[in-house]
């Protein structure tokens, strides 16, 4: 047999493989296992060791036998794990989505003495996602789970999301409680196991550090800037003391005796408040005395501490507020404003609305038409519709509008779809829908992904008359709409006036993308939708 494998290409692989597949089972289903074991001989087969990764195999070709040998690492003996993926679905709290983006690993039976487990870690349920916060739990450490239950509500940076489980087992442990925050994305989260009578063995179970998300591992590669720092900040007392002390006595033109700064200093009398009665205005110890018998110490005293709240920012908080951060300080803002005419908008919806309540639809309101006319200038402008990409600009074929809707948890940006192809009671319904949504705090990631540009309006609500708002990247525009406010201005004939409404709107632009002709281009078609609704009906 052994002669017959050693001529034999194809058989002696298949043998290899075979007998790594029966010596990987017994090795990892056997406490005997020792670490120590290890037979010196030739290389490892090729075809093996991409099947079996970190195990051996030792061809001893003096003696015609196949040795294996399984070297187990530290991790292996702890009862850490070799990643795999697992399907698990989230869901948008009310509502159905799917994810598979859940790192889940199968644990073996080893030095830790630990049964077969899967380790479910934090998924990554958006794009832009790092981290996430555990809202709650729904199921409980011992509960039974099976396919399509929703073991816990996980908190993104854009919405809370139901997560699924699809395999059934036991939810033996729970790694991060209820409110826990900033676990990183792939951390383990909760322990299933297969078997109830294996819950009792995770009772003291706690995550290994090699578990812990790669993101963490970052920090150690950079040990020596805080060390400059330090030494930096060591040398600066010398000099700045040596500075105030100079422009006390000098640069500010102040002058006191040595007596007189000492007794100053032991009581906290501001020198700069002080006259001297001295030669050339110096201050004496006298001057001090004098100041302190008027009883103005106590004025001199700090004043008292402000009282305040500390109030702990959300996962959407800190995401918006590192998104606009970025903005500010990457992409070149300019500003265009305009104003419009809007007499013809206001009785077009005026007319509009009588007819909506007559079919049963929702009410246009004045922000549903500016969308409506932000959508068909870009359609008209496209360059508009681009994003900066480093080495290329990309223009986007569909015209999709984010609207800013404020809530008690935060800005939300939800997304009209192809803007420009949809009627206005089709954009006054499904704006409605998702600003509820956006206030329920149950916006589905679809409900805000995928933007070409952004409006928002704080003129309606607000009564806001002209502001600038941050363009959202990776848009290159932003509108800002004020309130329409009543003016006079000059009638048809010479020397009548009459009064007309007008709205300020400011384009905020990414000049990476859109040069200022571009802008002022877009803006003339969105006044003329605006001046002449009609226009937008046909």
């Amino acid at each position: 047999m052994a002669l017959l494998l050693r001529h034999s290409r194809k058989l002696r692989r298949v043998h290899v493989v075979l007998d790594c597949e029966r010596g990987s089972i017994a090795r990892h289903f056997s406490v005997a296992a020792a670490k120590e074991d290890a037979v010196s001989s030739s290389s490892v087969h090729g075809e093996y060791g991409k099947k079996v990764g970190r195990s051996s195999i030792f061809l001893d070709r003096q003696s015609d036998k196949d040795l294996h040998t399984f070297k187990v690492s530290s991790r292996e003996a702890g009862g850490s794990y070799s990643s795999k993926r697992m399907p698990i679905a989230a869901t948008g709290v009310n509502s159905l989505f799917s994810c598979g983006q859940v790192v889940s690993a199968r644990h073996f039976s080893s030095g830790a003495d630990l049964p077969p487990h899967e380790a479910i870690g934090m998924p990554s349920l958006s794009p832009t996602m790092t981290e996430g916060n555990i809202a709650r739990w729904v199921k409980k450490e011992g509960d039974k789970v099976s396919p399509g239950e929703v073991l816990c509500e996980v908190e993104t940076d854009k919405a809370t999301v139901e997560m699924e489980c699809m395999e059934e087992g036991y939810l033996a442990k729970i790694v991060c409680g209820d409110g826990a925050k900033e676990i990183k994305v792939g951390e383990i989260i909760a322990i299933t196991v297969e078997e109830e009578g294996d819950i009792e063995k995770f009772k003291d179970y706690k995550a290994s550090s090699s578990a812990a998300a790669p993101a963490e591992s970052k920090p150690q590669s950079e040990p020596v800037e805080p060390k400059e720092e330090k030494k930096e900040v060591s040398k600066a007392p010398e000099p700045t003391a040596t500075k105030t002390e100079e422009s006390s006595q000098s640069g500010d033109r102040l002058f006191s005796s040595p007596v007189a700064r000492k007794l100053a200093e032991d009581n906290n009398v501001p020198l700069s408040s002080l006259k001297g009665t001295g030669p050339d205005g110096r201050i004496l110890k006298a001057d001090i005395e004098d100041y302190l018998s008027k009883g103005s110490k106590k004025e001199a005293a700090a004043a008292p501490g402000l009282g305040y709240v500390d109030l702990p920012n959300t996962q959407i908080r800190k995401v918006t507020a590192n998104r606009l951060l970025q903005s500010k300080q990457t992409i070149p803002h300019y500003y265009l404003t305009v104003d419009s005419r809007v007499d013809k908008l206001i009785k077009l919806r005026s007319e509009l609305n009588p007819m909506q309540d007559a079919s049963g639809g929702k009410k246009i309101s004045i922000n549903d038409l500016v969308i409506k006319a932000a959508a068909l200038a870009l359609r008209k402008v496209p360059a508009c519709n681009s994003s900066w990409m480093n080495d290329f600009i990309r223009q986007y074929h569909n015209v999709n509008i984010n609207v800013a809707v404020q809530t008690e948890h935060g800005l939300f940006v939800p997304v009209v779809r192809d803007a420009d192809k949809k009627g206005l009671a089709t954009i006054a319904d499904e704006v409605k829908q998702l600003a509820l949504r956006a206030k329920d705090n149950s916006l589905k990631p679809e409900d805000y992904e995928g933007g070409t540009f952004t409006v928002s309006n704080l003129g309606g609500p607000f009564g806001i008359k002209q502001f600038c708002a941050i363009v959202n990247p990776p848009q290159s525009a932003i509108l800002a709409i004020g309130s329409a406010e009543k003016r006079v201005v000059p009638g048809a004939a010479e020397g009548q006036y009459e009064i007309g409404s007008f709205m300020s709107a400011t384009l905020s632009c990414d000049h990476r993308v859109i040069d200022g002709a571009m802008g002022a281009e877009w803006l003339k078609a969105f006044k003329g939708y605006l001046e002449d609704p009609t226009t937008m009906l046909l």
